[in-house]
């Protein structure tokens, strides 16, 4: 990494060399400044679909800018969920599952329910959505299906990350930090405008952290990383109808473990090496063309990924099982747009495909305790005549999976204005097609033994276990997704409105590659004479999770801008909501499943006030009661309990003092972020109750340079992001204890000739 940093120096340098006008100082907030860049319209393939200011839309949505970013720290998606109504992002203790909540709905595994944009690239799994974000320009997060536009997976909303352009801003950025548990940030990027059409920028950012917990069995620490990211973006404009954007960039993650504590025993104990490992790779380029009354857009991508996860799926110190996942993963999507617009009247439609092809080898190593407690136990309690012993001390129940999925969708919006009031219809019809193919194995061998009358035991058999099981599946789904809305703009009120909404939500089908270990361990007591505990048809596949979603809302723009106000209430009708669960004599395996049917409702309010220029003042609540309507658990009838891990309330306020001094300034914040009451299973049995997380922050900065002095969970609130059971153990994932360090920023910009 430090030679990468060198080689950006040293591009900066160049930079500032090419640059005759000379260094322009900075905001002294180390905000941008407009007379140092040279001054494009910015292209979004995003903002294309949904033109003008985000607030003017009938849509509930969260803007957080680059100076919140910056203020309150905001490295991961995860960060920026707390400043968001309604918007939750558990810490599950590793970067592999990225599971979002939002009103009620979301999954812990397979598809997401928030989709997620990046310089307009759609990243099509939500494994990935977990990264570093450096250099980011501004994020938007929209709630309520955005699945007439963006389609697939959109269901509970839809984020947009937007990474600071260079045509917006030249100069160079050097960040470094330090935190407690030895954690160590870096980054340095370099902007600059060859011509008023040409710009690039490259940034490097590297993490690491020895982590906070430890695992009591080995000593070491179990939850330390290492994270990099590279990106280069490139912006050019032949002319002023054309706009070409592309941004690459390179991400490899490396964690060490899985910080899963017992309840039983309060501590981290397991015995077998665990970690998590994953690269990708993302390109993404879009091609814009405006005329007079009409203007198309294309947005193309590639996406790569490789990741290797090592699990002790028991987290104990005995010797159960172990699993292994390899993955590797490509994706291409291509969207097309064309719209126009006349006096009262713009339209809008698309064009959208994708193909990813998912490679896949995830083998589960049973070991002794594991053969004598979950199988041979059960076994010989069922015919104690005929006792049997594995013939060896471990053996591996092997899967490996092809996992292709393709699919198409057009789409198109509509709205007319007459007078105050627009009038929104818009629909998409999508079809997909999404195949398995597996081939399960497992080569071992058991010997019976006859009991006889005095207690001894004879040979009576020696059994080879030969398991090679081909598979192949096939699931097509169509969708039609509707939307319409009714916005009326208040008069006097710059443009506030008030909206009405329905819109139906869409989230793919797909297959549980997680319970392909059960299915072989039941392959294997089968041939001792042991019934199945459940189909392989009722578990392999789930269904599609369909939504509609009816909102009203407003967006208001009170006091000449002084105070903000946003609002929504809601009320979700959701049908087959896929829900992840343990099956009933499941030992390893997970299982998404459809819940029959579930309903949401709810409100959120978020309000932004500067009554100074010295202060600002930032407040959100969001609260969702989501229940089961029509579910059977297996065991019980579920209907009226809560959703399990979908928080009831979150909660979000902060205030900020800025104190102006001679060539500087001081700034002091402090913020509380407030979760719960969340359920962990589905019977309402475990939940966490709420908590609040207070932190604060003092920053002392002028035009080049910023200083801050930061900590988070100040009160060392003791909560729990996560829990579950395995082998009938309960675990729970801690969140982080208190944490403080301190961030240096260099910020200098660079005019260039216009």
């Amino acid at each position: 990494m430090t030679k990468i940093l060198t080689a950006i120096s040293l591009l900066s340098l160049t930079a500032i060399a090419s640059n005759a006008a000379g260094i322009t100082p900075a905001h002294p907030s180390g905000g941008l400044t407009s007379d140092s860049t040279i001054t494009l319209q910015e292209i979004s393939i995003s903002a294309f679909k949904q033109t003008g200011r985000m607030w003017s839309h009938p849509i509930a949505e969260t803007t957080i800018s680059r100076n919140q970013i910056e203020d309150y720290g905001i490295v991961t998606l995860k960060d920026a969920s707390e400043l968001t109504p309604n918007f939750y992002i558990p810490a599950y203790g590793s970067r592999m599952t990225s599971s979002i909540y939002v009103r009620g709905l979301g999954a812990r595994i397979d598809q997401p329910v928030v989709g997620m944009n990046v310089d307009n690239v759609p990243i099509l799994n939500k494994d990935n959505f977990d990264f570093d974000l450096i250099d980011i320009q501004r994020i938007e997060v929209l709630r309520g299906p955005q699945s007439t536009l963006f389609g697939r997976n959109t269901m509970g909303g839809l984020v947009n990350i937007y990474t600071l352009s260079p045509f917006s801003y030249q100069g160079i950025r050097i960040m470094a930090e330090y935190g407690r548990a030895n954690s160590i940030k870096q980054a340095a990027s370099v902007y600059t405008a060859f011509s008023p059409k040409l710009a690039m920028g490259i940034s490097a950012y590297q993490t690491s952290s020895d982590g906070f917990y430890r695992n009591t069995y080995t000593g070491k620490k179990v939850d330390k990383e290492r994270q990099t990211s590279l990106r280069w973006k490139t912006a050019w404009r032949p002319s002023t109808q054309w706009a070409v954007d592309n941004t690459a960039s390179f991400t490899k993650s490396r964690q060490g473990g899985f910080p899963y504590t017992s309840l039983a025993t309060g501590q981290i104990a397991h015995n077998d090496t665990c970690f998590y490992k994953r690269d990708g790779f993302t390109d993404g380029l879009s091609v814009t063309w405006t005329g007079n009354n009409i203007s198309v857009a294309s947005a193309t991508s590639l996406q790569y990924m490789k990741d290797n996860m090592t699990l002790d799926q028991d987290f104990l110190p005995d010797d159960y099982f172990t699993l292994s996942q390899r993955r590797r993963e490509w994706a291409v999507t291509q969207d097309f747009i064309v719209k126009g617009s006349s006096d009262s009247y713009s339209w809008l439609a698309g064009l959208f495909g994708f193909a990813r092809f998912t490679y896949m080898d995830a083998p589960v190593r049973f070991k002794q305790d594991g053969i004598e407690r979950l199988i041979l136990q059960h076994r010989n309690e069922y015919n104690p005549d005929y006792p049997i012993k594995w013939d060896e001390a471990s053996f591996t129940l092997g899967s490996d999976f092809y996992l292709p999925a393709k699919g198409i969708a057009i789409y198109h919006t509509s709205d007319y204005t007459l007078g105050r009031w627009k009038f929104t219809l818009g629909m998409r019809v999508g079809h997909e097609k999404a195949t398995m193919r597996s081939h399960s194995r497992c080569n071992t061998s058991y010997t019976t033994f006859h009991r006889l009358p005095d207690g001894t035991l004879e040979t009576y058999s020696n059994t080879p276990v030969n398991i090679n099981t081909p598979l192949r599946l096939k699931q097509e789904f169509t969708e039609i997704t509707p939307k319409f809305a009714i916005t009326y703009t208040l008069p006097g009120l710059n443009e506030s409105i008030i909206y009405i909404s329905a819109a139906k939500g869409y989230k793919s089908g797909g297959y549980n590659t997680q319970m392909f270990s059960d299915l072989l361990q039941q392959e294997l007591m089968a041939l001792m004479g042991i019934s199945s505990s459940y189909s392989p048809k009722d578990i392999v596949s789930y269904k599609p999770e369909k939504s509609w979603n009816y909102e009203l809302g407003t967006h208001l723009d009170l006091c000449n801008g002084l105070l903000r106000l946003d609002a929504a209430a809601f009320y979700i009708s959701c049908r087959d909501q896929q829900l992840t669960t343990f099956p009933n004599g499941s030992t390893t395996g997970r299982i998404m499943t459809n819940a029959g049917r579930t309903r949401s409702f709810g409100c959120e309010i978020a309000a932004t006030a500067k009554p100074t220029d010295r202060i600002r003042l930032n407040a959100s609540w969001g609260h969702t009661n989501a229940r089961f309507t029509k579910y059977h658990n297996g065991i019980a009838d579920m209907a009226g309990r809560r959703l399990p891990y979908a928080p009831a309330n979150t909660l979000f306020l902060a205030a900020s003092y800025t104190l102006p001094l001679s060539s500087s300034q001081l700034s002091f914040s402090a913020s509380l972020r407030g979760t719960g009451r969340i359920y962990w299973d589905d019977s309402n049995t475990v939940s966490q109750p709420f908590y609040i997380l207070p932190s604060a922050y003092a920053e002392w900065s002028n035009s080049r340079v910023s200083i801050k002095l930061w900590g988070e969970n100040i009160s060392n609130t003791k909560y729990n992001t996560f829990y579950f059971v395995s082998i009938g153990n309960a675990f729970v994932q801690k969140g982080n204890p208190w944490t403080a360090g301190l961030t240096l920023r260099i910020n200098i910009h660079i005019s260039t000739t216009k």
